[in-house]
């Protein structure tokens, strides 16, 4: 209830009073209401880690997964520690304040800064939504201008060195995997034996929120894959394990490992998983593709998440330009 009445105050003046002269009005008014207790303040009310839970479990009700999870509970928990208030007293230039200094730390990325925004958006929206105050002071705060940069892909030739320097199998079967599917590396390493349809080139991943979708695969795949699953002794129901007993489901940071060694062999920069994501993405949309049917085939929710994945190829748009405009 305070918070409605200084909210409500604010509001009547904001278009008379200056930004500082506003922010002195606030302050005042929040000393001099600090000692008052209203009937609606007891029956809606909460601890900051009890609000912060409770938006937690909203975001787990949406199906947010446990990796998403952490990254919102440890911002927004980073933010309240810093500024130590209770968040129905947290203003716009609080948080302009608290970023603008999370900004001069000097190694944080723009895109970085406007994730952390958008986290608080999302949790002082929630609390907006639930009633906990009367507006968010995020509002205000614009996304932040991150720019575009031209992300690299791999060549035709980089794929065939790296196949060609493979040294087991199972690498080779990863390799091609990831590249003719352009799954994400955490959805390779859940895969098991039976998710492979090898009559139909086909299996089923498990993406972001635990949303299934079909992914295909060509047939040299296909084979290198058999081959592989051929040579293996063990019993283990994951695809792809490790290559030292006692033969446990190979995880991310193994994928990771093995990629970068082969990229230190060949003399290749930034080899990693998702470059392959990256490069099936570009080429499905320089040979014609539809945007939608890359946008399903990669799991993505939103359109615009696929068009900064695929990064058009800059001959072409060259030849276009010389047939089109001359």
């Amino acid at each position: 209830m305070k918070t409605k009445i200084i909210q409500s105050i604010r509001q009547e003046l904001a278009s008379f009073l200056s930004v500082e002269q506003m922010s002195r009005l606030t302050r005042s008014l929040e000393k001099h209401l600090a000692g008052v207790v209203c009937t609606e303040d007891s029956n809606k009310s909460g601890s900051q880690p009890d609000l912060l839970q409770q938006f937690i479990a909203a975001k787990r009700v949406e199906g947010c997964s446990d990796k998403t999870l952490h990254y919102y509970e440890s911002t927004i928990r980073n933010l309240l520690t810093a500024l130590q208030k209770e968040v129905c007293h947290i203003s716009t230039e609080d948080l302009r304040i608290y970023l603008d200094t999370y900004q001069q730390r000097g190694t944080v990325s723009k895109v970085t800064m406007d994730n952390v925004r958008r986290i608080l958006s999302s949790f002082f929206s929630w609390l907006e939504d639930e009633d906990y105050i009367v507006k968010s002071p995020v509002r205000r705060i614009h996304k932040v201008k991150t720019g575009k940069t031209v992300k690299e892909t791999y060549s035709d030739e980089s794929l065939e060195l790296m196949r060609d320097y493979c040294e087991t199998t199972r690498d080779l079967a990863m390799i091609d995997l990831l590249s003719s599917t352009g799954m994400r590396v955490g959805e390779l390493v859940k895969l098991n034996r039976d998710d492979v349809d090898f009559e139909n080139r086909e299996c089923v991943v498990f993406g972001k929120g635990n949303k299934q979708r079909r992914v295909y695969f060509d047939a040299r795949t296909k084979i290198h894959l058999m081959r592989y699953l051929k040579e293996r002794t063990d019993t283990n129901e994951a695809l792809f394990v490790t290559l030292l007993r006692p033969y446990n489901r190979l995880q991310i940071s193994g994928v990771e490992i093995t990629l970068r060694k082969i990229g230190r062999r060949l003399n290749l920069a930034k080899v990693h998983p998702h470059k392959f994501r990256r490069t099936l993405a570009t080429m499905a949309i320089d040979k014609g593709m539809p945007i939608e049917q890359v946008q399903q085939l990669l799991g993505h929710q939103s359109i615009d998440t696929t068009l900064q994945y695929a990064m058009v190829n800059q001959a072409n748009v060259k030849s276009s330009c010389k047939k089109f405009i001359g």
